[in-house]
């Protein structure tokens, strides 16, 4: 490394440091900045979202011959088969519109179908159906009823034993989102960062000469020397301007 190339990156040290001193030196204002953020995402969270609540259910799919037999493995492979396609019937138009229709919903077919969802986890032949809603008590509601207007269904079309019902759909106690921890730690992230922005923005716009080490470093002039101001001259101009104040 060349003496140029030195001198290059200790100037880029010492812009960083100063970075660091008007950072923490602003530390009030970030901390404030910072606060602000997370009291918004507060009471954003607790007056303005609307919480939402999620109900679950979860059936049993299997298709076999005759209902008195040891299922085989052929019929357990037929069924994990079949459980993508009962996902499918599940949020079909036809059950979506019976639903609605059951429990006398003012909605569509399709906001409903948008508000359920099914999977079955790590491919198992146990599907789980997922209901959201603001109101817990109507999420069980659809819950209970897309299971039993879905089972029927899945019999009837594919041709399989009905479903069996492994777990009835719950009340859920706790909202499922918003959730308060996950938007207070963004919103401080977000202050943190957007404050920090705005006074390093600020400071590296600023190109008032404030000190002899400034006009070195920017004007590339060498300072012979300083001429202090003593507190005579500055009490002496005070009074210059009282006399004044007074005057008028």
């Amino acid at each position: 490394m060349d003496r140029r190339e030195r001198i290059d990156t200790e100037e880029r040290e010492i812009d960083l440091r100063e970075l660091f001193f008007v950072l923490f030196h602003k530390k009030g204002i970030i901390l404030l900045v910072t606060f602000v953020f997370i009291l918004g995402a507060v009471l954003m969270t607790k007056l303005v979202i609307t919480p939402i609540y999620v109900s679950s259910a979860k059936v049993y799919v299997i298709s076999r011959q005759n209902q008195d037999s040891v299922a085989t493995n052929q019929d357990l492979s037929a069924a994990t088969q079949l459980t993508n396609d009962a996902k499918v019937v599940i949020t079909s138009r036809e059950v979506m519109e019976q639903v609605i229709e059951k429990l006398n919903l003012d909605m569509t077919a399709e906001v409903l179908a948008g508000i359920v969802s099914v999977s079955n986890d790590n491919n198992t032949r146990i599907l789980t159906i997922r209901v959201s809603h603001a109101d817990p008590y109507m999420a069980r509601d659809i819950a209970d009823a897309v299971v039993d207007i879905s089972t029927s269904n899945v019999e009837e079309k594919m041709g399989v034993e009905k479903m069996n019902i492994v777990d009835s759909a719950n009340i859920p106690e706790y909202p499922s989102k918003p959730s308060l921890k996950k938007n207070v730690v963004i919103a401080g992230a977000a202050g943190l960062v957007f404050s920090c922005m705005v006074i390093l923005a600020v400071y590296l716009f600023n190109d008032k000469i404030r000190s002899a080490e400034d006009v070195e470093r920017y004007l590339g002039l060498t300072n012979i020397g300083i001429i202090p101001v003593s507190d005579e001259i500055g009490a002496e101009k005070k009074k210059g301007k009282e006399k004044k104040r007074n005057k008028r």
